[in-house]
């Protein structure tokens, strides 16, 4: 999966001016960036690889299928 960029700095201007003092911003910023990492998110790159590869397999089951049918078209 891919790397999100997170602004930490622009999260803690938001947090200060929302009430929180200076120690309490960065401690909170610090915990959601380390959650932030950690999360295991899709990106729309990675989504739009993961429909080629499903397509792909699929239209490979599809031309054995039909060539499984075929084969018992013409052995019957």
């Amino acid at each position: 999966m891919a790397t999100i960029a997170f602004d930490t700095h622009k999260f803690i201007r938001k947090l200060e001016n929302a009430g929180f003092d200076s120690k309490q911003a960065e401690a909170v910023a610090d915990a959601f960036r380390e959650a932030h990492m950690e999360a295991e998110v899709a990106t729309k790159t990675d989504l739009r690889e993961l429909e080629y590869r499903l397509v792909i397999k699929l239209g490979g089951m599809m031309m054995a299928s039909v060539a499984v049918v075929a084969t018992l078209v013409k052995l019957l």
